[in-house]
């Protein structure tokens, strides 16, 4: 059995949580995980519904709980909606995993990889999706949360805001910007039992955005952590289960690094 074939099937029994961005790679990943230990799962997408509904199908198929939901989190009502969907469905929101974001190429010799180059309207799209999507997000589930006296939301970000080894300006000042939005959150939110956390991933083995990366990269990464290999997909979504979970009930306000020990802030 390798490392990540074991299963958790009680860590989230009766949880109910909203994964944003999750009809394919990392998104899909985390709610078929999150449904495999028990959680009922709202399979958030923007375009995808074939995809989304494929993610649905196989987390039933395995035994789990989830439905999908179209909306834009760059849309404050269409986040309420969807929160007020949940509600009525299950009663409750116990988890908030901010995933989604805008499309983006990780492209090293594009535009927005200088400061000479790059322009606003490049960070604006990725503010939107990724800083206003969160803030919207929290803001959909918060009463409820908030009448619970508990919750859990965790930010995804990137370990490119501790190491940018390419300089994807727009894309990693956005990601950067969760980490200020995650500490004051918990701050706030603390009072009433919500949790919250960033985990930021390295280069994943494999999603869609990394897809085009060769053996080799992946190969020169895996010599370069202590770990000596690269994270997993499966490894990542297995963090975020951790902080979704009681196991991580005194764990808040924190922005941790889910790649072998890489990056070390």
């Amino acid at each position: 059995m390798s490392q990540t074939d074991f299963s958790i099937p009680a860590l989230l029994t009766g949880k109910v949580a909203i994964v944003t961005g999750a009809s394919r790679g990392l998104g899909a990943q985390i709610a078929q995980q999150m449904a495999a230990a028990g959680a009922i799962v709202c399979v958030n997408y923007l375009n995808s519904n074939q995809s989304a509904e494929a993610v649905v199908a196989g987390i039933e198929k395995a035994g789990g709980q989830a439905f999908s939901y179209q909306g834009d989190v760059s849309d404050l009502s269409k986040m309420k909606a969807m929160a007020s969907e949940v509600i009525e469905r299950f009663g409750r929101i116990d988890v908030l995993v901010n995933n989604a974001l805008p499309h983006y190429q990780f492209n090293p010799s594009a535009d927005y990889t200088s400061i000479e180059t790059v322009e606003w309207a490049h960070f604006s799209q990725q503010i939107d999706g990724i800083v206003k999507g969160a803030v919207n997000t929290v803001q959909a589930v918060l009463p409820q949360m908030k009448s619970q006296k508990m919750g859990k939301i965790i930010n995804i970000s990137t370990n490119l805001v501790y190491n940018p080894v390419v300089t994807y300006y727009d894309y990693t000042t956005a990601k950067s910007a969760l980490i200020g939005l995650t500490r004051n959150l918990a701050a706030e939110l603390g009072q009433y039992g919500i949790r919250v956390n960033l985990l930021a991933g390295g280069l994943l083995k494999t999603t869609d955005a990394s897809s085009l990366t060769t053996e080799e990269v992946f190969d020169y990464i895996a010599t370069t952590t202590p770990l000596r290999q690269a994270t997993s997909v499966a490894d990542f979504a297995n963090s975020v289960l951790l902080m979704a979970s009681d196991l991580s009930l005194a764990i808040t306000g924190q922005s941790i690094a889910v790649d072998g020990g890489l990056t070390m802030p």
